[in-house]
């Protein structure tokens, strides 16, 4: 199913949540809200569930408007980042509930209800946990009982909370994968996610939509918002990245009142932010370098390394960098840096 967000304002007092989005969503993608905590994404995940209301503004379902029914009408699937699981009822009821509690004229009969659940716990993979209770399972197994039960109503649209928040890094990895696969291989329902790991977006999403003070950044799939971020938040929000307070010139880029012989590349003069990527930052010899530092740390484990460099000029500023494992630098040691491939944009107006 298509959503079409149109131009939607929320506010909490003076707050502004939402401040105009307007954002479509393809039938049958995979979506990740990614932004900061505070950015609007769980508000706007309400309201396309029906859970909120926009002060001014539209959401529509394949061309109806959404915003005239009801959560039961909309057929939307919510998965919580708590689970919100029913804990006196066992795995199987928590996923059937949804399917008992419509109204008599729309209820199955229970025979089909039980074959629809048993089919849904197979689905998730945790069809040999059916009569044991929440408290009895792990997190990973939680949450793949929220998305059956989510499913069981054969939602138009699925929407997930931080889906993966509370749980330790190496089961959300394996859900993540999992939950791609699931996406891809099975379900293929419209789906939005909640996430503020930008890691998580990158690996699970075909969209991302970036979030920053109830507005969109940028739209794009993965491989867009990394290697082409359009504004300077996004750069720094997506993925690693040193970033330099520079002053943009007709002649180039200076820092603390000198040239570091790169150009501005097209943004107008002013104050401005270099980012580098670290493993984009070339270290050098000092000598006859624009941009110099004091190596201050060199650390790492197997492939991996990672130089903290103080930069030589204006206020204190520790970058870090990756460089080959082979390359010589020691603590102390005053060494050159060279931008292999970097972006400006303008300093934001508050700073």
């Amino acid at each position: 199913m298509k959503i079409d967000v149109v131009n939607v304002v929320r506010r909490f007092g003076s707050f502004a949540a939402l401040d105009g989005i307007a954002l479509e969503i393809g039938s049958g993608e995979l979506v990740a809200l990614l932004g900061p905590s505070g950015s609007g994404k769980t508000t706007l995940l309400r309201i396309i569930a029906g859970l909120d209301w926009p002060d001014t503004g539209e959401i529509w379902f394949d061309g109806k408007d959404a915003l005239g029914r009801t959560v039961g009408e909309r057929r939307v699937g919510f998965v919580f980042q708590h689970y919100a699981l029913f804990h006196h009822m066992s795995v199987f009821d928590n996923v059937a509930f949804g399917l008992r509690v419509r109204p008599r004229r729309l209820r199955q009969p229970e025979e089909e209800i039980r074959k629809r659940v048993g089919r849904l716990l197979e689905l998730v993979q945790i069809g040999w946990l059916a009569h044991r209770y929440p408290s009895q399972l792990s997190g990973g197994e939680r949450q793949r009982v929220a998305l059956a039960r989510a499913l069981a109503i054969k939602p138009r649209v699925l929407l997930l909370d931080e889906p993966f928040g509370s749980l330790d890094a190496k089961v959300r990895k394996d859900l993540r994968r999992w939950l791609r696969n699931l996406h891809d291989e099975k379900i293929q329902v419209t789906s939005l996610f909640v996430t503020h790991d930008q890691e998580e977006a990158l690996e699970v999403a075909d969209r991302i939509v970036v979030m920053n003070r109830g507005r969109i950044e940028q739209t794009g799939t993965p491989e867009e918002v990394y290697a082409q971020p359009a504004t300077a938040f996004v750069h720094g929000f997506i993925g690693e990245s040193i970033s330099i307070p520079v002053v943009i010139g007709d002649a180039g880029l200076s820092f603390a009142g000198r040239p570091i012989g790169l150009d501005a590349t097209g943004v107008a003069p002013g104050p401005g932010l270099l980012f580098v990527r670290p493993y984009d930052m070339a270290i050098t010899a000092a000598e006859g370098a624009a941009l110099t530092g004091e190596v201050k740390r060199v650390h790492g484990i197997g492939p991996a390394r990672r130089v903290e460099i103080a930069l030589s000029g204006g206020e204190a500023r520790v970058i870090e960098v990756d460089p080959p494992r082979a390359l010589d630098v020691h603590c102390g040691e005053t060494v050159g840096l060279r931008p292999r491939h970097y972006r400006v944009f303008p300093a934001p107006a508050d700073g």
